[in-house]
Order: structure tokens, then sequence, then C-alpha cells
């Protein structure tokens, strides 16, 4: 079942844009840490929509962050830029789905210990299971689902980008 089509993303990957430059004014480089493939994908659409606003008072720099959501303990977590970098610089931590919260607290790991000036969370979709206490601080869209549903973000290059329950 389709949730949200082309069009309500990239509507809202606009407004998260506008609320991440109004929490942010302060800020000179922000740091967009995405994670895996679909976080990483989901960062450069914020990227590229902040860059498009005119008034957006920072430079965005993206990044990756590597780690295995099934067995996050397991391996290596890591970030595609060097950790020195990062001092005293704001990040935001983004995936697609916030769930468990699981993937997003293991995510965290390789910036305690950094001193970061501050760390923020961007998910397009947060369901309301939370096993781990993870606070994301921008939202596309919150849902109440069961424990079996399955949601899935679509955000291929070059293909309409969706939201589906299945």
């Amino acid at each position: 079942m389709s949730i949200l089509n082309d069009k309500q993303i990239q509507q809202k990957i606009r407004r998260l844009s506008y609320e991440i430059i109004e929490q942010n004014t302060d800020v000179k480089d922000l740091y967009l840490a995405g994670i895996n493939n679909n976080g990483y994908r989901f960062a450069s659409l914020l990227k590229e929509s902040l860059e498009d606003i005119r008034q957006c008072p920072f430079d965005c720099h993206l990044i990756r962050a590597r780690l295995n959501p099934a067995k996050p303990v397991e391996g290596e977590i890591s970030l595609d830029v060097e950790a020195g970098l990062l001092k005293n610089k704001t990040v935001i931590l983004i995936d697609d789905v916030a769930n468990t919260g699981r993937t997003l607290f293991y995510a965290f790991k390789p910036f305690l210990d950094l001193m970061i000036r501050k760390m923020q969370v961007v998910v397009m979709v947060d369901r309301k299971h939370k096993s781990f206490p993870v606070k994301v601080d921008y939202v596309g869209m919150s849902l109440a689902t069961t424990l079996k549903d399955n949601i899935e973000v679509k955000l291929k290059p070059k293909r309409r980008f969706r939201v589906e329950i299945t």
C-alpha cells in the first residue's frame, strides 16, 4: 500500500530543509551523515534541497556512515571522513526509517569519541516501536503501524520516489 508518492516526498524534503535551517542558524558547516545506502541517498537529497534555498546560512557536507543493521556490534561502524574534521561541528544523522531505533542508536557510536558541537537526527518515516532511546529531531512522517508491517522507502535516482507499507 502506497503511503507517500513522489510529489509528497519532495515536499517533505523541502519542508525538512527549512526546519533544519531554522534550527541551525548559528552553524557555519553542517555535516549530513547518511546511514548506508538509503540513508545516504536521503541525505544527498536533503543536501541538494538545502543548497537550493537562498537563505541557507551554512555549507553542507555529505558523509556516509556504514554499519550492518542486522548485526551492528559484529562489524565496524565507519565514516567516510576523517574524524578530526568533525571536531566542534554540527552533525545530522540521517536514515530513511526509524523503527526500533537500533540502527540509529548504533550509528551514533563513531561520533561518541569526537567532540562534536551538536548532533541531530532526521528520518523520512518515524515508526512508534522504539526499543532504544533515540530522539528524532526532524520527521517527514510519523506512522503508527503493527510490528508485522514493513515500511519501504524508495529513493532510487531517476525513478519516482515512494513510501510503501508491505
